[in-house]
């Protein structure tokens, strides 16, 4: 297989449909593992922080490690793609996600740093896949249905971070958790004995899905995927790609922003959303019995998902976007404002209409690029870094003021949103009428 530049894996939709359902669908599963393991970090961060007697913000360094990761990967990551071919690169990020998870063996043995670490090279993995999976499934067909087909795959991947809560707070968050100040009245061989059996409650869970991703990678290698050719784009890129910066697709920019705000908006919200729930003005809930109700806020995304594939076929991406970031910001408004059982139901039901955010932004911003799809894939994916910056700034906000007006972040963030969706509405007007 031959990439453009960046090697961001970008197939050819003219190369033939025949197979693309058939690719679909493995890259489907590829979605939903790294939505599990996105999501189970929502589960790490409360217990590690429970283990270790961390502040918020140091808590939001599992975050910032993990999504740091894609500032820091994607480049490197399309360079690998270039080199030894999409099929090839997604084993390799396959096999760098298992040994991320697999580290997490040693780290419950040792200290929070080393979990730290596990972290981001399981989220170098992650990247690699990220970098080649969606330009990929936007351009396995017609590319005026590319919002709508990216939506149905990250339907599978919100199955994924649906299921992980759940699964995580059975697994992991099923032992006694201590309070700071309970923990602080034990003596000193006990408070090292209660780290080491609290840590070593991610062993096993984190094994396992080491052995499933080098499951997936062996599966992957021996798949018979599509066999597509850059040629004609290359060719065009050679010719054409030096008269024309990719900063100047105002849209990519605005695009890179707006994923950059939304991840860091919808990580923020999942990160936090343990620690809310067990407010005692909000729910009172154990750690154990919220990451059910976080399990509620990534299926609310799923569901839009599969509404949103359908919705967008006959309604502008850019319309549905702007209404659902409108309806976001009201709702965490009404959860930053109100306690109890409306606060904690309005905040888990931002999910439902974040569904479509990530898969629309995505496509839009690579509407229209042609050669340069694939450098545009990685500027974007390298954006995804926000899901690091964000959630560190509402820790700060949290330590210094409180949890809950801290979620005040998130919703600044899904203010560029609706003014990105509106634009692009507009946009999309003046392209029908030319």
């Amino acid at each position: 297989m031959e990439y453009v530049k960046q090697g961001q894996g970008v197939p050819s939709a003219r190369a033939g449909t025949q197979n693309n359902t058939g690719a679909l669908i493995i890259v489907t599963v590829l979605f939903f593992m790294w939505g599990l393991l996105t999501s189970l970090n929502d589960v790490l961060i409360p217990h590690l922080r429970s283990i270790y007697t961390l502040t918020y913000v140091q808590a939001m360094l599992v975050q910032f490690c993990f999504f740091g990761a894609y500032a820091i990967v994607s480049l490197p990551a399309g360079m690998l793609i270039k080199k030894i071919g999409y099929q090839r690169g997604v084993v390799a990020g396959l096999l760098i996600a298992a040994a991320g998870c697999a580290m997490f063996y040693p780290a419950s043995t040792g200290s929070y740093a080393l979990f730290l670490l596990s972290f981001f090279i399981l989220a170098a993995g992650i990247t690699v896949l990220q970098v080649a999976a969606n330009p990929y499934v936007t351009e396995l067909g017609d590319p005026q249905t590319a919002s709508s087909r990216l939506t149905l795959t990250q339907a599978f991947n919100a199955l994924g971070t649906t299921v992980a809560p759940a699964l995580g707070g059975m697994l992991i968050l099923s032992g006694t958790v201590l309070t700071v100040q309970q923990f602080d009245l034990l003596p000193a061989a006990e408070q090292l004995a209660y780290r080491a059996k609290e840590a070593a409650s991610v062993q096993g869970p984190y094994l396992v899905l080491a052995a499933t991703l080098v499951i997936l990678a062996v599966l992957f290698a021996l798949a018979k995927l599509p066999k597509i050719s850059h040629a004609d784009d290359a060719a065009a890129l050679a010719q054409d790609g030096n008269k024309v910066s990719i900063w100047s697709h105002r849209h990519l920019v605005l695009g890179a922003l707006a994923i950059f705000l939304y991840v860091g908006g919808e990580v923020s919200i999942g990160s936090f959303l343990i620690n809310f729930l067990g407010e005692s003005h909000i729910a009172g809930l154990s750690h154990a019995d919220a990451a059910y109700f976080v399990s509620y806020y990534w299926g609310g995304a799923m569901l839009g998902r599969f509404v949103g594939f359908a919705v967008m076929r006959y309604v502008s991406p850019g319309k549905t976007l702007a209404f659902n970031a409108a309806v976001v910001i009201a709702l965490i408004l009404v959860a930053v404002f109100s306690s109890g059982h409306t606060a904690m139901w309005a905040l888990i039901a931002v999910g439902l209409f974040n569904s479509v955010m990530f898969p629309t932004i995505f496509s839009m911003a690579l509407n229209k690029l042609g050669a340069q799809t694939g450098q545009g894939s990685g500027i974007l994916c390298m954006a995804i870094v926000g899901g690091a910056i964000v959630p560190f700034i509402q820790g700060f906000l949290a330590d210094h003021i409180n949890l809950q007006l801290s979620f005040l972040v998130p919703a600044l963030c899904y203010t560029f949103i609706l003014y990105f969706g509106w634009k692009y509405a507009s946009m999309y007007k003046d392209d029908a009428a030319k």
